[in-house]
């Protein structure tokens, strides 16, 4: 399946759009250049004999103490019954004012609007064309992102004590 797809994406967008395949894995991964993200998504959702129709899940990976991160998206085909993981890396200086960048694929996907929520709120991923991003699970002013693995817990929040 990896290699058919991976045919697709160069035959349609070309073969700058991937970096590797992580064949290593339970399941091969992907890894895509961030900039062809969304059109490869769309490709992959609307072309027949593939149609992954289904965002299953979409993960964020810190890579301390490189200064690089992942964002994994796991995909489902329910008509065809077949899965893919696509990957996009991106460096970043871990910087709490320079958040790493990864487009939104909620125009593709109406799920991944609440995943990328997620993984802004815990860890730090900021994706640009998202049509509402915000915390989900942790309070608005909450400060720093506790899913990095840098991440240093807060001793108190507003004047209450947290341990």
């Amino acid at each position: 399946m990896i290699t058919k797809v991976k045919d697709l994406i160069i035959a349609n967008i070309g073969e700058q759009a991937i970096v590797r395949v992580e064949e290593e894995h339970l399941q091969p991964i992907l890894v895509l250049q961030a900039e062809s993200l969304v059109e490869i998504a769309f490709l992959l959702r609307d072309t027949a004999g593939y149609y992954f129709d289904f965002l299953s899940n979409i993960s964020a990976v810190d890579y301390h103490p490189d200064a690089r991160f992942a964002v994994v998206y796991h995909l489902a085909s329910i008509p065809y019954q077949t899965q893919l993981t696509l990957k996009v890396e991106v460096e970043n200086d871990r910087r709490s004012d320079n958040l790493p960048e990864v487009p939104s694929v909620a125009s593709v996907w109406r799920t991944a609007e609440w995943h990328e929520r997620e993984a802004f709120d815990l860890m730090g991923v900021f994706f640009t064309g998202h049509p509402d991003l915000r915390r989900i699970l942790l309070p608005d002013d909450w400060q720093g992102y506790p899913l990095r693995k840098d991440y240093e817990d807060a001793e108190t929040y507003h004047g209450i004590a947290i341990k």
